[in-house]
């Protein structure tokens, strides 16, 4: 089978994960490959990366389980990330983490294991006071030069308040779902079902909206 990461992609790769501080786990959920059409090509993705530094593992897993329960995953293909605890910090791709995505995927590998860029004081005490349940869905296409920007701030926030949780969704794969809720441009943020904010917003901005919630 041949690869889909390049020599050179693979070397960038590397040298980027030469970063990474602590383990991170992969637990990625497939169906059926007959009715899942990019759960193969995510797996082998996933499993390329892996091989790439011995900080990193994957787990598959079968969408129908109790894992996919524990997690709250519900669509295939779809992977969560755990720290060296083996902790769930609410961060979720839904779809495969390639194009413009596989720079918001290896972000959240880096900052899953610790390598992580501090945002302000000012906005880590806004943050902190966060205290209800806030779900961010960020809708993007592997075409979307701006997208993989949201997705990684929807993540940062979920790594840093236990009661956020930011998923990536790819609107193509999952289409009647971007249907569900009218995507019609990229990146689509969610926040609660209900509010939402379209294009790359400053991370201001996400905290304006849940605060306002």
């Amino acid at each position: 089978m041949e690869k889909m990461i390049t020599k050179d992609i693979e070397k960038q790769v590397k040298d980027l994960f030469k970063g990474l501080v602590n383990p991170v786990r992969i637990v990625l959920f497939t169906q059926d490959h007959a009715i899942c059409e990019t759960c193969e090509p995510t797996e082998q993705l996933l499993g390329e990366i892996v091989e790439l530094s011995d900080k990193l593992s994957l787990q598959i897993s079968p969408l129908e389980s109790d894992l996919a329960k524990k997690y709250d995953v519900t669509l295939a293909p779809a992977f969560v990330l755990l720290d060296h605890n083996g902790e769930y910090h609410r961060v979720k791709f839904n779809g495969i983490p390639a194009g413009h995505e596989f720079t918001s995927f290896l972000t959240a590998l880096m900052e899953m294991s610790g390598a992580v860029e501090d945002l302000p004081e000012a906005l880590l005490e806004r943050l902190a006071k966060i205290d209800k349940p806030i779900n961010i869905k960020v809708f993007v296409t592997l075409q979307c030069p701006h997208c993989p920007g949201a997705v990684q701030k929807a993540h940062k926030l979920a790594m840093l308040n236990k009661n956020i949780t930011g998923e990536m969704i790819e609107a193509q794969t999952f289409y009647e779902l971007s249907e569900s809720y009218r995507v019609s441009g990229v990146p689509k943020i969610i926040i609660n079902e209900t509010h939402e904010l379209v294009g790359n917003q400053p991370i201001e901005r996400f905290l304006d909206l849940i605060e306002s919630i």
